[in-house]
């Protein structure tokens, strides 16, 4: 690993909390290595795992030692002994009192390992979560959030269920087995010898079928994350394909892929019928060789009649507990592809690093890109050619442009979203890549292109993220958005719920409340992308005079395509081919009759 990735990782731990970082040591730690990573998760719950593998043993004793008392009785019965009745009747009692102790040492045993489990499923979750908001925003665009909340649920819970796997039903097995194999080998060495034949079958059966399980496991996860994308696009796009009377298209379109995870998960169960259906006719066989074998040996009385049973329960156990290993393999290798899946969040490097870089408390606004550079990672072409624009502080600057020529671009790397490829970009004279990007957003506000707007009411949605904010000054806010009147027709005013995503109101009215969000933060820099576009015009105008009283003293960005919005903007900068083609005021542009000039003709 070289020296920038162990940076990267040493930021990403540092943010995270003592037992998070765990989680994400053990990850970078044992990458590709799921088994070891999986064991380093449970780092600090140790103690209560070996607790509850304690007593898991004690209230587990009467199933290994219930074939002893058996074989006893059953020997007591027919040799006829002065004592039998008292052996019967004393192991009788002890069976009893065995089975009594498994309630209170099973609550003991559930509740040690549950709570490790639990927690840690819950800490993997918030690491999870905590780790998507530290990863850059390029990331996220291109990762569907289908796949990501498949991850954070589906594949947690399959990390859990492996962890119950081993931690209790592998736990059990191999118990069964030392137990039976100790008691046996000190009985008869020939009966031991025996039982081992069982391994080498097993493990053949398990070479056989893990690497075709595994690659069917993989192929099923990667088609259900696909769908878990696909259903979420579908859910958001169904006003859309209302519209358009696409329902019968989208229909069919969502039926392939249901059919596509139905045709790989039909493949993985039958590989895994296959699998399991081997394994049991195999031991079966074994088993019914072993009653013969002891039966045999009973015959020539090398061994007594309760031996035989004794001998055949624990060959069953035996028997049992590897055809459980077996059925096992296919939770276990759907769990270990969970941990890798996972692993594709935690391990990725693609976040903001701020530490160690300046923190800013104050801030007045100048923004200056000098010979920027820059392409997306899908694209080999550049969207900025070296850009040149100088921002003065409380300037209110339009940026102006076809689609496509880097106007949202522009917006992004104000925000700190992007790094530049080259060239340099400073706040206030400081470069943009030495400032803590935490610090410099609390002074910024933004009004996307899309409105976002989360269930709740419209005052969570407007002061979303500040701990108070007064009603005298959530009112102004909401005046100078032109919400008052829609405020006085709701029912419970500002503590009006509204819908997921806003859909009980109009596109301009969540836009207005996505306006009034970036205003109550009082911020030194706007960013402005379409505020107005789903304005109508009387809205519109009065939305564009209170942005003109707040924009005073502040730094604003705007980008709008309808140029009647930008006629007060204290300069504008006309972007084409990634590079500032002309800059100044409306009049002076509308003058100089350059291409603002040509693009406002076409509008008029």
């Amino acid at each position: 690993m070289d020296r920038k990735v162990e940076e990267k990782e040493v930021e990403v731990v540092s943010q995270f909390s003592e037992e998070e970082n765990e989680f994400l040591r053990s990850f970078h730690k044992n990458e590709n290595k799921p088994l070891k990573t999986l064991i380093g998760l449970y780092k600090g719950n140790y103690s209560k795992l070996i607790g509850s593998t304690v007593f898991f043993v004690i209230k587990h004793s009467p199933v290994w030692l219930l074939p002893i008392a058996t074989a006893n009785i059953i020997n007591a019965a027919t040799n006829k002994e002065s004592n039998g009745f008292h052996v019967i009747v004393i192991n009788i009692i002890v069976m009893i009192v065995l089975m009594l102790q498994n309630v209170p040492t099973n609550f003991i045993h559930t509740r040690l390992y549950s709570r490790a489990i639990r927690y840690v499923e819950a800490g993997l979750r918030g690491s999870l979560v905590r780790k998507l908001q530290q990863l850059s925003i390029s990331f996220h665009k291109e990762m569907q959030s289908g796949r990501l909340q498949s991850k954070i649920m589906r594949d947690v819970e399959a990390i859990e269920t492996l962890s119950s796997q081993l931690f209790i039903s592998l736990l059990n097995i191999l118990l069964n087995v030392v137990v039976a194999l100790t008691i046996t080998v000190s009985k008869s060495i020939i009966v031991f010898f025996f039982f081992l034949l069982t391994i080498p079958v097993a493990v053949a059966i398990i070479v056989v079928f893990r690497k075709k399980i595994k690659e069917q496991n993989s192929e099923f996860r990667k088609e259900m994350e696909e769908t878990s994308a696909r259903v979420m696009e579908m859910v958001e796009l169904i006003p859309v394909t209302r519209a358009h009377g696409l329902e019968k298209q989208e229909i069919v379109k969502m039926e392939t892929q249901l059919n596509r995870v139905a045709e790989k998960g039909y493949r993985l169960d039958m590989v895994q019928s296959f699998f399991g259906s081997v394994s049991w006719v195999a031991f079966q066989i074994f088993q019914i060789v072993c009653l013969g074998f002891t039966g045999y040996l009973a015959y020539k009385g090398k061994i007594t009649v309760g031996e035989v049973v004794l001998y055949q329960t624990y060959f069953t156990s035996i028997v049992n507990q590897v055809s459980g290993v077996i059925t096992l393999l296919p939770t276990i290798s759907k769990g270990m592809e969970s941990v890798r899946s996972v692993g594709d969040i935690l391990l990725a490097h693609d976040v903001e690093n701020n530490k160690g870089k300046k923190k800013i408390k104050d801030i007045k606004g100048e923004i200056n890109f000098e010979n920027v550079v820059f392409h997306y990672k899908d694209n080999d072409k550049s969207v900025l050619n070296g850009l040149n624009l100088n921002v003065k502080a409380g300037e209110t600057i339009a940026l102006v442009g076809e689609s496509g020529a880097g106007k949202s671009t522009i917006l992004n790397l104000v925000i700190g979203f992007n790094k530049i490829d080259s060239g340099k970009i400073t706040i206030d004279g400081l470069d943009i890549d030495k400032i803590d990007l935490h610090s410099y957003r609390k002074h910024l506000a933004v009004v996307p292109q899309n409105t976002i707007l989360f269930s709740g009411t419209i005052r969570d949605n407007i002061t979303y993220g500040l701990p108070s904010v007064s009603d005298d000054e959530l009112m102004r806010v909401v005046e100078a958005a032109n919400l008052t009147d829609l405020v006085k027709s709701l029912p419970d005013g500002v503590d009006t719920k509204i819908s997921e995503h806003g859909g009980n109101l109009s596109g301009g009215q969540r836009q207005r409340i996505s306006i009034a969000r970036a205003l109550v933060r009082d911020p030194r820099i706007i960013v402005l992308d379409e505020a107005t576009s789903a304005l109508d015009s009387i809205s519109e105008k009065k939305i564009q005079i209170a942005i003109n009283n707040l924009a005073k003293g502040r730094t604003t960005f705007i980008v709008a395509h309808r140029l009647s919005t930008i006629r007060d903007a204290d300069r504008i900068a006309v972007i084409n081919g990634g590079v500032c083609k002309e800059i100044g005021t409306y009049e002076e542009l509308m003058e100089k009759k350059g291409e603002f000039y040509k693009f406002k003709q076409l509008q008029a």
